[in-house]
């Protein structure tokens, strides 16, 4: 059965995906400049700043008129060079991105700052330059240079402070918490942070003598719990969604946020976060639903069990929200290129399908001397999930009690009691690429 889903939901992605660029696209190349032309409004940069890098990238934007986003992956080189890109990115109000897993440090950084909207995800580094120019004067106006430009782009102070404060033979690397406290990262129309950093002994000048170049470089409702509801048509956007999220997005954000991959799990229900709810024949229209969500659907819950008539079978989320297993839900989430493949995970359950058993109840080892405060049987379930000391709950239906147990002592039979056994489980996703 959930192979027959999977094939499902693949075939799903290349039918509904169709019109994105194949990832084998011959791409344009002007080194150490590239473009698609199936997507050219996105220039990426890969490798080093040599001399000629700066013509390089006029040529590459004369090819590609459209750009608004430039993908950043470089150790640095040429100072000069990547002033003049940094000046044309800003003229022209380009984008820039550090993806996830990419670096751009030393001359490679003055372009990222100069981004009309900029986004840091990989690793921005940061140092001094070092001079093998004839003389001082020549430096001094080299540095002024970088200073005024780096102003002209709006740079926070703090990003400028640690620049000059380190040494050319080392490079600092902003951790996220830097890039969140010196706002490094802007959005169109967003202030940017004024931070100062904590003055500190000055380092070593470098040698005047020397001229200016970088250093090297929610949820399934179940039957049993008795939670399904009855909406079954599709909900409507959800109101807490941001004005942003409706509107437009920018090139950048369309870059970063535009799903590449799901991940998919079997057995594990996603809870909370919902923007919408239908009935539909299986999972690969459950997907589909989402997809047709557009940037509101993030995620989506597929119940297997559901029966035509009883309500929604497809749950569809903004996020993955809370986590529960369910051997009957079939859940999947929607990963962009600044998301990382989601790791294994390991949580407590208490399975709605096959740990709950009617009629059932387990006297003693009760937690206190009084019920649960949970009135119903679900949140009695979650409760004693939530409980590392709970190991069982009975859930008294005429009396509305919850009783969470610290151990499973004799069942024994009694009308209307509900009890659930928890255990630890394991789930991993597999992960499709969609493009």
């Amino acid at each position: 059965m959930v192979r027959t889903i999977l094939a499902g939901i693949l075939a799903l992605t290349v039918v509904t995906l169709g019109g994105m660029p194949a990832s084998s696209a011959e791409p344009s190349a002007l080194a150490p400049f590239r473009f698609d032309p199936k997507r050219p409004d996105i220039v990426e940069l890969d490798g080093a700043l040599t001399s000629g890098a700066a013509l390089a990238f006029r040529r590459t934007l004369l090819a590609a008129p459209n750009a608004r986003l430039l993908v950043l992956n470089s150790p640095g080189g040429d100072v000069d060079a990547g002033l003049l890109i940094a000046d044309d990115v800003h003229t022209r109000k380009l984008d820039t991105l550090i993806p996830d897993g990419s670096t751009c440090a030393s001359a490679c950084s003055y372009i990222f700052l100069a981004g009309h909207e900029r986004q840091a995800d990989g690793r921005l580094g940061v140092h001094q330059m070092w001079s093998e120019r004839p003389n001082l004067q020549s430096a001094q106006m080299s540095v002024a240079d970088v200073i005024d430009t780096l102003d002209r782009f709006g740079t926070p102070t703090g990003v400028i402070t640690i620049m000059f404060r380190t040494p050319p033979d080392d490079m600092h690397f902003f951790t996220p918490d830097e890039v969140a406290r010196f706002g490094i990262n802007k959005t169109a129309g967003a202030a940017v942070a004024d931070v100062t950093v904590a003055p500190m002994a000055p380092s070593p000048s470098p040698d005047a003598n020397q001229g200016i170049t970088p250093a090297p470089a929610d949820a399934v409702s179940m039957p049993n719990d008795g939670t399904q509801t009855e909406a079954a048509a599709l909900a409507a956007p959800s109101p807490a969604m941001s004005d942003r999220t409706a509107a437009a997005l920018s090139t950048l954000e369309t870059y970063t946020k535009q799903p590449t991959r799901m991940a998919i799990y079997a057995g594990l229900d996603f809870f909370g976060e919902d923007v919408g709810s239908t009935f539909v024949a299986d999972a690969p229209a459950c997907a589909a639903k989402c997809f047709e969500l557009g940037g509101q659907c993030r995620a989506f819950t597929f119940n297997m069990k559901t029966r035509p008539g009883r309500g929604p079978n497809c749950f569809l989320k903004s996020g993955r929200g809370e986590v529960d297993g369910n051997s009957a839900a079939f859940s999947g989430e929607l990963l962009s290129r600044s998301d990382r493949d989601p790791s294994p995970m390991t949580i407590p359950v208490i399975d709605p399908e096959t740990a709950l058993f009617q009629n059932v109840d387990l006297p003693g080892y009760d937690l206190s001397r009084r019920p649960n405060p949970a009135a119903t049987q679900f949140e009695c379930r979650r409760a004693c999930v939530a409980d590392d000391r709970c190991v069982a709950f009975t859930y008294v239906k005429p009396k509305k009690q919850c009783w969470l147990k610290g151990g499973a002592g004799s069942p024994r039979a009694m009308a209307g009691a509900v009890t659930g056994i928890k255990k630890v489980e394991s789930f991993s996703a597999q992960t499709i690429t969609l493009d």
